[in-house]
C-alpha cells in the first residue's frame, strides 16, 4: 500500500449524463486565505474507466460566497468523462490528488451513463 493511500483521505464522487458527452467530473482549485490562487494540485490516475475517457482541461475558474470569499476567479483544473457512444450504465474511474501542502486524497468517481439501468448494449 503506498503512502498516499495510508495518509490520504477516500472519497466518494459520482455524476451523471448522456452517453458520448463530456461529463464533468471533477473541479480542482487552490484558494488561499486572501481568496488568490495557490499551487494546483497534481492530479494522476490511478484506476481508467472501462467504457469511456477521463480527461483534465485547464481553465478559469469564478465562483461567488466560497469560503470567505465574496467573489474569485483562479485557475483549476477540471476533470471530464466521456463514454463510449454506444455505452449506457455505470462506470467508474479513480484519481489521486496530491496538494501542495502534502495532502493527498483517493477519489472514487462513479459515473451513470443514459438512464443507468441495464448493463452495455451488444
Amino acid at each position: 500500500m503506498s503512502s498516499a493511500w495510508a495518509q490520504g483521505a477516500t472519497v466518494e464522487r459520482s455524476a451523471k449524463g448522456a452517453a458520448a458527452t463530456n461529463i464533468q467530473v471533477g473541479l480542482y482549485l487552490n484558494v488561499k486565505p486572501d481568496c488568490t490562487s495557490g499551487t494546483l494540485p497534481a492530479i494522476r490516475l490511478l484506476a481508467p474507466p472501462a467504457n469511456g475517457t477521463l480527461t483534465i482541461k485547464r481553465g478559469k475558474v469564478t465562483a461567488t460566497n466560497y469560503k470567505q470569499c465574496l467573489a474569485l476567479e483562479v485557475p483549476g483544473f477540471v476533470a471530464f468523462y466521456k463514454s463510449k457512444p454506444d455505452f449506457a450504465g455505470v462506470d467508474s474511474a479513480t484519481i489521486e490528488v496530491k496538494y501542495p501542502a502534502g495532502r493527498a486524497e483517493i477519489q472514487r468517481i462513479s459515473i451513470t451513463v443514459g438512464s443507468g439501468k441495464g448493463g452495455q448494449k451488444i
